[in-house]
C-alpha cells in the first residue's frame, strides 16, 4: 500500500512541476511555442496516467 502511495505522490510532484515550468514557458515563449505544446502533451499523459491510478 505504501509504496503505490509513494509513487503517486512522485507523480503529482512531476505534475506540480511540469506545470509550473510549462506555465513559465508559455509566458515566455508564447502558448503555442513548440516547447509549451510538448510540455503541454507530457503533462496530459501524466494527469491521464494519475486518472487512470485512481480509476483501478
Amino acid at each position: 500500500m505504501g509504496s503505490g502511495h509513494d509513487q503517486q505522490d512522485q507523480l503529482i510532484y512531476k505534475i506540480e512541476e511540469l506545470r509550473r515550468r510549462m506555465t513559465e514557458t508559455a509566458l515566455e515563449e508564447g502558448f503555442s511555442s513548440s516547447k509549451s505544446v510538448r510540455m503541454s502533451q507530457e503533462l496530459d499523459y501524466l494527469l491521464n496516467q494519475i486518472q487512470e491510478k485512481n480509476e483501478a
